[in-house]
């Protein structure tokens, strides 16, 4: 089959999921006047990426491989999520305390999680060596600090209490410094990236190579060469670059002891309708064309993709407040904004979304197309969603949905105005033609804001001592 007709299906039957859920929801009570905004989750939309991306690359990899793709938790940091992942095969990439707390209350097994970050504890370096979690080490100073915790196996004997690490795979993040995609913020092997060993940076990759040499426990190698904005061929050229090292690497020390190489994630995902552009399968095969050493079987896999999982699943719903116009524009006041779509409000270039319009019963609304902002609860000018759109008009009761919103969006709450965090329901077929939802996480209350906000010391700046000063 035709790939862009493939992907056209899918949209078309995600759309249509999209659509009886919004329905539904009203209809059920999760979105009304008592609940002015939702965040909905298409749990066999989330199946099937995981499906996807598991297939995409048991196609290229020779049999028997051994390939971990490990969810990027930052994109959706909920339980329900991971545990969900976990059953489709997925394991965990943390980059926190956090994050990794998690990952094991989802039921994440140690030989599923990685961890990454630019700025461990040894606290967190303890805890991760401890439980068998593999640990890419982001530069020199971390990786002296996992020398002494790896004690009486670091090549420098440095002292310290040592924890018994044979179950943690360990390797060095490098930066291949193959340059930026078309937002800064998400290209990750820029020359001044914060991220890794800078490759091409003057002894460097000398630095590297004795790394790897001193310490026979260091099997693997890391880079990840960006996210949004960042096209396949850059992501391929990056990959390339952590081949060609580890390539190197086991030469020049005349062994094999890089044995696994993280590739990372950051798949760019199409915000502008509901195709899946580019594919899991799209980048498999380019890799496989560019980078047919990587799979050979040599080398063990490991991916870290978030956003391309998630995105084209979630779908942030909020009732129309008040329908207004203002300088011959109509405005629509909704209940979601800068709370939950903070990427998308302060840097709206970078970051669109698509808004589709609902009536107040929930169903897909029709009717004339005007020019339109679509605007948060939020008290500054610039809290949109979306400005000067052209849209069917929304009107007091209806329902605009942020579309695409199932990373980075409604898991990760923004406290403007002490705004509450919104519920997120998953949802599926009820086996009867319906839909049927569970709850992912609950909606923040008034008083969990207030309790957030120090409302247990109510006194700490005016009461004994600091009120006596």
């Amino acid at each position: 089959m035709d790939h862009d007709i493939q992907a056209g299906d899918v949209g078309a039957g995600r759309a249509a999921r999209r659509d009886e859920a919004v329905r539904a929801a009203v209809e059920q009570g999760l979105l009304g006047a008592g609940s002015p905004v939702v965040g909905l989750l298409d749990v066999t939309g989330i199946r099937e990426s995981a499906a996807e991306l598991r297939a995409a690359f048991d196609a290229v990899v020779a049999p028997g491989t051994p390939v971990l793709h490990a969810f990027a938790v930052k994109a959706t940091p909920l339980v329900p999520v991971l545990r969900l992942l976990r059953e489709e095969g997925i394991g965990a990439e943390v980059a926190s305390p956090g994050e990794l707390a998690l990952a094991r209350a989802a039921g994440l097994r140690p030989e599923m999680t990685v961890l990454d970050s630019p700025a461990k504890t040894p606290a967190e370096l303890r805890e991760a060596l401890a439980l068998g979690i593999a640990v890419n080490a982001d530069n020199p100073q971390e990786l002296e600090r996992i020398d002494a915790l790896m004690i009486p196996h670091s090549p420098k004997g440095v002292g310290g209490t040592p924890v018994d690490s044979s179950r943690s795979p360990l390797g060095i993040r490098v930066n291949p410094q193959v340059g930026a995609g078309s937002i800064g913020a998400t290209s990750t092997a820029t020359a001044t990236s914060k991220f890794g060993v800078a490759l091409r940076d003057e002894g460097a990759r000398e630095w590297i190579v004795r790394a790897y040499r001193d310490r026979p426990w260091l099997t693997r190698l890391h880079a990840h060469t960006g996210s949004q904005g960042i096209p396949l061929s850059l992501l391929v050229q990056g990959v390339a670059e952590v081949y060609a090292l580890a390539e190197e690497i086991n030469r020049r020390i005349g062994r094999r002891q890089i044995d696994t190489l993280d590739i990372g994630g950051g798949l760019p995902v199409n915000f502008a309708s509901d195709a899946t552009t580019p594919t899991y399968a799209q980048y498999a095969r380019m890799l496989a064309e560019e980078v047919p050493g990587l799979l050979d079987g040599r080398y063990g896999l490991v991916t870290e993709f978030g956003r391309s999982l998630l995105a084209k699943h979630g779908t942030v719903v909020a009732r129309v407040e008040y329908a207004k116009s203002s300088g011959g524009r109509a405005v629509a006041v909704t209940h979601a904004g800068v709370q939950v779509a903070t990427r998308t409000v302060y840097a709206p270039e970078s970051w669109p979304l698509r808004i589709a319009a609902y009536d107040a019963k929930g169903r897909v609304k029709e009717g004339p197309v005007v020019v339109q902002d679509v605007a948060g609860p939020a008290c500054f000018a610039g809290d949109l969603l979306a400005e000067g759109r052209s849209m069917p008009v929304l009107e007091q009761g209806d329902h605009a949905a942020a579309l695409d919103t199932g990373a980075y969006y409604f898991a990760h709450h923004y406290g403007y105005n002490s705004l509450v965090r919104p519920g997120v329901y998953g949802f599926g077929p009820d086996g009867e033609g319906g839909v049927v939802f569970a709850v992912v996480r609950e909606a923040q209350t008034v008083e969990e804001v207030v309790a957030e906000s120090g409302g247990a010391h109510v006194e700490a700046l005016t009461g004994s001592p600091l009120g006596l000063v």
